[in-house]
C-alpha cells in the first residue's frame, strides 16, 4: 500500500519549537513539542537544528515515510527567497539570517515564513477561517501579531510586514514600542507591558483575569482598558479590510467569555456596521498548532508550485 503523502511544519517560538505531521487532507498525523532553550551565547543554530532534526525524524518514523515538504515558521520578517528570517532584532539570537535547508542539510527545502502568518494559513485550511476568502487574525500573546487573508490568499505586502496589528497607533502621544510606533496596541494589551499597566500587580494575562473574576476592582480596570484598546484595533482592521471574519489567537485568547463578551459589548458601541452587518470574532480553533500546521500546509502549496515551474 502506498504511504499518504504529507508534510511536516515547525514553529520555532520564543518557548517552545513545535512540530507537526499533516496529510493532504489537513489530517494531524502526529505532534511533538520541545523546549525551544534560547540563549545569548551563540549556540542558538546548531541546538536548533539539533532539536528540529530530532523531531523530523520522529514525526517520520510516525508517518512511515519521507515528508513531502517540510515549513519553518518563526518571529519576524521571512526573507524573500523563504530560506530564512531576514529580519527578527531583539530575540532568538542566531536566527536572522539563518539558511534552515542549509543548517538542516536536507535535500528538501525548507520553506519559512512568519510564524502569525503561519497561523492563518493553518486556520484558513482546517480552522476557524476555512471556507473564507477575507479574514484577519489577531495573535495575542506576550507581543500582539496577526495575520490578513484577502481574496483567499495571505497578504504579505512588499516585505513581509502585513498583518502586524501589534504595532497599530492608538495613542500618537504615547511611548514608542519595538518598532519606535508611539502608542501601540502591542503596547496597550501585550503581556510584555502587563506588569507596567498593572502598576507591577501582574505578570500574566491569566492572573489578571483570574483576579478580575475574582472581584478585584483594580485588576478589573486594568482589563477592561486592555480590551477595548483591542476592540478599537479589531473595528479598524474591520474597516481597512472589510473581512467575513476577525478570529483571535494566542494565550489572552484563551480568556474565553472573559474577553469574547466584554469585547463584543465594546464593537457593538464602535464598529461601523453598515447594513446592519457584524463582523464575527472567533476563537482560533487549532490552538498550539496552528504555526506548524500552517507551516505544513505552506511548504506543500509551494513545493507543488515549484515543481509546476520546473
Amino acid at each position: 500500500m502506498t504511504q499518504p503523502a504529507f508534510a511536516i511544519g515547525i514553529d520555532l517560538g520564543g518557548t517552545n519549537i513545535k512540530a507537526a505531521a499533516v496529510d493532504t487532507a489537513g489530517s494531524l498525523l502526529g505532534a511533538r513539542t520541545v523546549a525551544t532553550e534560547d540563549r545569548d551565547d551563540g549556540t542558538n543554530p546548531a541546538r536548533w537544528s539539533h532539536a528540529l532534526l530530532g523531531l523530523i525524524g520522529d514525526l517520520e518514523r510516525a508517518g512511515s515515510g519521507s515528508a513531502e515538504a517540510i515549513g519553518l515558521a518563526a518571529p519576524g520578517l521571512a526573507a524573500a527567497d523563504r530560506r530564512s528570517i531576514a529580519h527578527m532584532p531583539g530575540r532568538l539570537e542566531g536566527l536572522e539570517g539563518l539558511d534552515w535547508t542549509h543548517a538542516l542539510q536536507t535535500p528538501r527545502p525548507v520553506t519559512v515564513l512568519n510564524d502569525a502568518h503561519a497561523a492563518l494559513v493553518g486556520e484558513a485550511w482546517t480552522g476557524a477561517a476555512a471556507g473564507l476568502d477575507h479574514a484577519v487574525l489577531f495573535t495575542l500573546g506576550t507581543g500582539v501579531g496577526g495575520a490578513c487573508l484577502a481574496d483567499g490568499r495571505l497578504l504579505e505586502g512588499a516585505g513581509g510586514r502585513a498583518g502586524h496589528w501589534g504595532h497599530l497607533c492608538l495613542d500618537p502621544g504615547g511611548e514608542p514600542d519595538i518598532t519606535g510606533m508611539p502608542g501601540s496596541l502591542e503596547d496597550a494589551v501585550g503581556e510584555c507591558s502587563l506588569e507596567r499597566r498593572s502598576e507591577g500587580r501582574f505578570r500574566t494575562t491569566r492572573e489578571l483575569v483570574t483576579a478580575a473574576a475574582a472581584g478585584d476592582e483594580g485588576a478589573r480596570a486594568v482589563w477592561e482598558r486592555s480590551v477595548r484598546s483591542l476592540a478599537c484595533a479589531v473595528a479598524s482592521a474591520i474597516n481597512v479590510l472589510d473581512p467575513q471574519a476577525v478570529i483571535l489567537g494566542g494565550g489572552a485568547a484563551r480568556a474565553g467569555a472573559a474577553l469574547f463578551e466584554l469585547l463584543e459589548a465594546e464593537l457593538d458601541a464602535i464598529e461601523w456596521r453598515p447594513l446592519d452587518r457584524r463582523v464575527p470574532v472567533l476563537p482560533a480553533q487549532l490552538g498550539p498548532l496552528a504555526g506548524a500546521v500552517g507551516a505544513a500546509r505552506h511548504a506543500t502549496l509551494t513545493t507543488r508550485t515549484q515543481r509546476g515551474r520546473a
